[in-house]
């Protein structure tokens, strides 16, 4: 039987690094098993924030993959604030590595009001131009789009408008309700333009995935209509490690960006505690942060007075984090302080979860994260501000420690979340908008 074909627009493409990339990438790696050849079109100049050439292994083999330039603005954002050229910016709402200044904030202005939906903006009108010319002499039986960038929303749903081709839009952020949304310093017409091309995406889909029911349920309060919950997943393929070996120390580690929001102020001033109560404690433990750390975390582990054992290593390709991942005594997954946290489902979770190892979360309780940890059996979530909660956790696992228990794997079933079967989900609903 021959194969439907889908377009994937898709900002992040290998060699893109990161997480963003998985999305579309580990779509597209299974499409092909459930009746569906993706098509991929990404930019052919983008400005990533890092490369990881491994995930090439992923790409199926003569996939076609068409690319349109793009032009962004982070360059000049970089010469206007003075930055190095090779400054990563892209995280700049999570991120600092100073305090800001007065040119950064007038920055931000000029990308919240004149690029909407976002930096990538300047990249709809050619990509819309290109897309419906190819369209014309390679017809395609659906369209994927995914956002963030909310440019690929914005593409997709004038080609909707313009083609009738059906739509399957897929959030792995919301746009308005997005947390760094509150960052951007809107006027009013530049926050109406926001929420007018929202509501015209809501309208233009098919149907709609979003990676967590929170983020459903908001979704639906603001107009959207036909979502289904489609999580963030784990390739099992990626986890064909060499033999692992845990670390000799009570290593805590967390992978990822580590911005402003995510300060867990209490968290180290319990560590502070356990250095000052047992000085055995402070010789065992390491905690390890992989990826960009807001400075003002820094700054607060100096002024509490745990740099003995907090360790800033930065980034690196995504085999060693996986590696770092496996071999960690406990994960450390901290989840953002902001209004919608219930509904942040981060990627690296599901990587935590196939690690096998077990994850502190700081977050709300009721949360969908905590949802899952408790129906996994992988962690403990405690809230932020949980001073004696998060002693307690702290120490069950050190004891699991001392009494060398901690290294052994945890093997609840977690099959439901493998990118394979999400895929078969996602071929599933495109099958469902083809056939109207």
């Amino acid at each position: 039987m021959p194969q439907k074909r889908v377009l994937i627009v898709t900002y992040y493409w290998p060699p893109s690094g990161g997480i963003g990339v998985l999305r579309c990438l580990k779509f597209a790696k299974y499409l092909r098993e459930f009746g569906w050849e993706p098509v991929i079109f990404t930019a052919e100049n983008p400005h990533y924030p890092s490369l990881d050439p491994s995930n090439e292994k992923d790409v199926p083999a003569e996939i076609e993959v068409v690319k349109g330039k793009i032009w962004e603005p982070y360059s000049l954002y970089k010469r206007f604030t003075g930055q190095k050229k090779d400054a990563n910016v892209n995280n700049i709402f999570y991120v600092k590595e100073t305090e800001v200044s007065v040119l950064h904030k007038l920055s931000v202005w000029i990308r919240s009001n004149f690029f909407i939906p976002d930096a990538r903006s300047k990249w709809i009108a050619p990509s819309v131009k290109l897309l419906l010319k190819y369209l014309k002499d390679h017809p395609v039986d659906a369209i994927l789009t995914n956002g963030p960038p909310h440019t690929n929303t914005r593409i997709g749903t004038l080609l909707k408008q313009k083609t009738g081709i059906p739509f399957l839009s897929d959030y792995q952020d919301p746009w308005t309700q997005v947390d760094y949304f509150q960052s951007l310093r809107l006027t009013k017409w530049g926050l109406a333009k926001h929420q007018r091309l929202e509501q015209e995406a809501f309208k233009a889909a098919d149907h709609i995935t979003i990676v967590s029911p929170s983020w459903k349920k908001d979704l639906a309060e603001i107009g959207a209509k036909n979502i289904s919950v489609i999580p963030w997943g784990y390739d099992p393929d990626d986890y064909q490690l060499d033999k692992i070996e845990i670390d000799q120390e009570f290593t805590l580690t967390h992978l990822g960006i580590m911005g402003y929001d995510r300060n867990p102020k209490i968290f180290f001033q319990v560590i502070n505690e356990l250095i000052n109560e047992n000085k055995t404690f402070e010789s065992d433990f390491a905690l390890n942060l992989f990826g960009q750390v807001d400075y003002s975390l820094v700054k607060e582990a100096k002024e509490i007075g745990i740099e003995s054992v907090f360790n800033v290593k930065g980034a690196v390709p995504r085999k060693e984090a996986l590696i770092r991942t496996s071999s960690s005594n406990v994960l450390l997954l901290l989840l953002n302080q902001q209004d919608n946290v219930k509904g942040r489902i981060p990627g690296k979770l599901f990587e935590y979860l196939a690690s096998k190892r077990p994850i502190i979360v700081l977050g709300p309780p009721d949360s969908d994260v905590a949802n899952i940890i408790s129906e996994t059996g992988r962690g403990i979530t405690v809230d932020y501000s949980d001073f004696e909660g998060i002693k307690k956790a702290l120490l069950y696992y050190y004891k699991k420690y001392q009494e060398k228990e901690i290294s052994k794997p945890l093997l609840q079933d977690i099959s439901k979340y493998s990118s394979r079967n999400l895929t078969q989900q996602v071929a599933g609903l495109l099958d469902q908008i083809s056939k109207k």
